[in-house]
């Protein structure tokens, strides 16, 4: 079921990680970014992180899994920046209480147009390496969905079937709060990926974390099968990308659906936040 505008969202590495390593450490891109900066130069340094991750094995444990991670695309300062501004009311269209809608507990707050500089650039960098397997899926299910080459191309569609509300948003949970497994659709117009990056450090706090439990969680559930549920393991500034409604499977006659949801386990201790990147827009 699609959530109104209302809502709809260790260190273990994927094994599809990046091509050798990561371009940059994490210390190195503190030490090289100004978090904060809407420079050119600043965006070009994103889009490269975005671009240097293997997305071959990317989309390969998409088709295998539904899921992917993405090992350190924010820095600690990025994602110390995105989560200061969660009180800036000018950046954001709405504020959401879970626990008002029967989502959960806990709050997000969906960004307007124009999109701060480093959500927008996350979009519209993501976007193209993404928008393939994203025609793959289309293809194996035999679904009706295109997706051209930019986020531009693919939103003006959203736009003309009166899907203009745009679906970045950023979410805040203490302790106590959770999110019900959901799927975030918002309308007929479906890119079937998005993105997660936690912009919180997960553990105790007297060893630096901010937050203990709040752990990723993702079901699927294949036709006649019972559901299968996955935690995917994150750290501060990793990204998941996972399936918005359902991935194929090859079966012994062709392509089935198999369906995914996502949600947030309670939290035992502090405060996690959490940037959604959602690629289609909301009526």
């Amino acid at each position: 079921m699609a959530r109104p505008s209302a809502h709809r969202q260790h260190d273990v590495r994927h094994p599809l990680a990046l091509q050798g390593d990561h371009p940059m450490t994490t210390d190195a891109i503190d030490r090289s970014e100004n978090a904060v900066s809407d420079t050119a130069d600043a965006r070009a340094r994103l889009r490269r992180r975005i671009d240097g991750y293997d997305w071959n094995a990317v989309g390969a444990a998409l088709d295998a899994q539904g899921w992917a991670n993405l090992p350190a695309l924010l820095s600690a300062r990025q994602c110390a920046a995105l989560a200061d501004g969660y009180d800036e009311d000018e950046r954001y269209r709405s504020r959401i209480a879970m626990q008002r809608h029967g989502f959960g507990r806990g709050e997000y707050r969906y960004f307007r147009y124009p999109l701060p500089t480093m959500v927008q650039t996350l979009r519209e960098g993501l976007y193209p390496h993404l928008a393939p397997v994203a025609a793959r899926w289309s293809a194996a299910l035999a679904e009706a969905g295109e997706y051209p080459d930019t986020l531009d191309a693919f939103l003006a569609r959203c736009h003309a079937a009166g899907q203009a509300r745009p679906t970045p948003l950023l979410l805040r949970y203490v302790e106590g709060d959770y999110n019900c497994l959901h799927q975030d659709v918002y309308g007929e117009r479906v890119f079937p990926l998005q993105a997660a990056i936690l912009l919180s450090q997960p553990g105790p706090a007297e060893e630096g974390g901010d937050f203990e439990g709040g752990e990723f969680v993702l079901t699927e559930q294949r036709p006649r099968m019972q559901s299968r549920a996955q935690v995917v393991p994150l750290r501060q500034g990793d990204a998941v990308v996972f399936a918005v409604r359902h991935r194929p499977q090859r079966g012994a006659r062709g392509f089935y659906r198999v369906n995914l949801r996502h949600g947030v386990s309670a939290l035992r201790a502090g405060r996690r936040h959490t940037l959604g990147v959602i690629f289609h827009d909301a009526q």
